[in-house]
Order: structure tokens, then sequence, then C-alpha cells
């Protein structure tokens, strides 16, 4: 581990609960606790807890100015709700994908950890005061009895956003969360971190790390960003169109807007598209994706699915190969492997309405 490696409130907890660690983003993080087929199914199964707080928490109180970088209605987002929206640059790019709620005095965003410096530049370049609070704690409660072991935020529905007290810590908790179960995303000043993640555990949450979350968010059919989405990517390819709100196109007032708008009246010559592999073997990141021989996309995530029992990924394809059901093949150790279209997610999601 390099020296200059940044640690989460939670590091020292990690360690005592033996996880193996890794650079991500800049920061050490736990890859595993028991191993990541166990986590990956007690989220699905159970309840799982995963530590996010190298991601960003940010403040911003002009809703009208943080509007005009974002293709999503902002202004319109009622106090206590939360949405998924898009940073863009002037091409019509991603800068960064986020969260933003409303928490009635102000927004709050939580910006992916490989972008917050990225994201608040280009926010206060564009004359947003953005007050950050990157030395905050945020945990991910995720799977099917999180509600039971949170009873908090039970009342909550997806995309809620409440401040709450657990056993005497201020949060400010989501319904939300990356893995495609019901769940929540908690946080708290970085000092009650560590107390805050042992309360839940003690409640019965299984610890799990980047491993489980990966495999987790694929299968949920979920773009993680710097591997499917990036700078030079349209959310129209990236398959974000529920993110565009048909009033800001209209209207045509964000950052990026002429480049999006052009986008959807004309196509995108690739597409993001999920695939099932035959076989066993996993595609990575980076693998050649063809058709009848001929190069045609690439891989941007895969892995093997626990919940599938099967190779899943998502890769970048000409457009005109983007239906469910056409045949590819993917390049796994200079052999060509069988492929096929595949509609998202790989595993439905269980969110609560």
């Amino acid at each position: 581990m390099g020296i200059h490696m940044l640690k989460t409130p939670l590091d020292g907890l990690h360690r005592k609960l033996g996880a193996r660690m890794v650079e991500f983003a800049g920061y050490e993080m736990p890859l595993q606790y028991a191993g990541i087929m166990a986590e990956h199914n007690a989220c699905r199964e159970g309840a799982a807890l995963f530590d996010v707080s190298h991601m960003g928490q940010v403040e911003i109180a002009d809703a009208r100015g943080f509007e005009a970088l974002v293709p999503g209605d902002i202004t319109g987002l009622k106090a206590g709700r939360q949405r998924y929206t898009l940073l863009l640059n002037a091409q019509g790019g991603i800068i960064d994908d986020l969260m933003v709620a409303n928490l009635g005095t102000h927004l709050q965003a939580v910006l992916n950890a490989g972008r917050k410096d990225v994201d608040v530049a280009h926010m206060r370049a564009h004359g947003l005061a953005v007050t950050t609070h990157f030395d905050r704690a945020l945990l991910a409660l995720q799977g099917p009895k999180a509600a039971a072991l949170f009873p908090e935020g039970a009342a909550l529905k997806f995309m809620d956003a409440a401040a709450v007290s657990v056993e005497g810590i201020p949060c400010v908790v989501t319904r939300s969360g990356y893995t495609g179960e019901d769940g929540f995303e908690i946080g708290c000043p970085g000092e009650a971190g560590e107390r805050l993640a042992e309360i839940l555990l003690a409640r019965g949450a299984v610890p799990a790390g980047l491993g489980a979350r990966d495999s987790l968010r694929l299968e949920a059919g979920l773009p993680l960003y710097g591997n499917d989405i990036g700078e030079a990517t349209s959310p129209v390819a990236a398959g974000l169109n529920f993110a565009l709100s048909k009033k800001r196109l209209a209207a045509a007032d964000f950052l990026g807007a002429a480049a999006v708008n052009t986008a959807l009246a004309e196509g995108t010559a690739e597409k993001l598209v999920g695939i099932r592999l035959d076989g066993r073997a996993p595609a990575r990141a980076h693998a050649e994706i063809r058709h009848q021989g001929a190069r045609v996309g690439e891989i941007t995530s895969g892995v093997f699915s626990p919940t599938l029992n099967a190779p899943i990924a998502l890769g970048y394809v000409r457009a005109d190969l983007a239906s469910p059901g056409t045949a590819l093949e993917l390049i796994v150790r200079d052999k060509p492997l069988p492929g096929t279209v595949t509609a998202l997610p790989f595993v439905p999601h269980n969110y609560v309405r």
C-alpha cells in the first residue's frame, strides 16, 4: 500500500474485521471480508453493509444554478426527495453521475470518489457555491432485510431523503443504493462512522467490500463511472435516457443540451448493452467484441454472476447490434466465446416503490 493513500473514517474497523484492503480511487478500501460470494449473497438474501465514505458529500444552496449543469429537473425536486442525475460537459459527455437530494434548506449531492474534486472544480467554475463535506462517513445498508435492521428509515419510500437520529448519531438517510436491492445510504459525521457501522453490524448486517459491490451493481445493470461511462460518453449511448428530463430537453437550457438533443434525434454509433456469455469464463474490461468475425465493440465491465451462476458483462456495441438476442463473440484469452445481448437488468431490481 502506498504511503499517500487516503483512508475512510471506518479504516480501523475494516482492519479489525480482517478486511483484505486494496487501492480504489486513491483510498484504501476493503475488497472483501469473508469472501465476495458470501457477501454478495448476504446482500441478495439478507442485509449487507458497505463503507462508501470515499464518495464525496457536498452541499449546494442554489438549485437553479445547479440545474444549469445537469439534464434533470432539480427545481421541481420536492423536499425530502432524491434524484439520479448527470453532470455534463459542453459536448454532452458525462463528467460524473450522481445522486442529489432536496433536504429542504439545501441540496445534498453524493459524488463518485474519483471524480469529486473534478466535479467541485467544474461547478465552481460555473459560478456555483459548493460546500464540501468530504470528511463525513457514508454507509450503504443494502438487501431485503435492510428495513428490518434500520427502523429509523423504514417509513421512507424509494428515493426519499430525511434527517434521522440513530442511537443519538445525527444522520442524513436516503432510501437508495447501487446494488439493485432495497436499502439505505446513511451519512453521518466522520467521527461517528465506526460507531454507526458497529450498531448496524450488531443488528445483523454483514460487512461487505468492493468485490461484492461490483458484482451486485453489474447484475443490476448499473454503470460504473470510469468503466462504463466517462467524459466522452453520451448519456444516450449509455442508455441513461431516464435521467434526461423531457421538460429540460425541450428548454435546452443546460450545459451540453444541444449535443444530447442531437444524439436523441440522430441516434449514436454505439450503445451500451448487457451480454450473457456461454460457459463459465468471464470477459473483463477491454475485451474485444466481434460479430461474424469483425470487431464491433468492447467490454467495459465483466464478472461471474453469483446470482445467475453465469458470466455477464456490459459493453458498447455498434448500435445496429444492440437488440436483445443478438449473437456476439467475446475474445477472452485470445479465444472467441459466444455471448448474447441481454435486456438489462440481468437480475430484477427489488426497490420498495
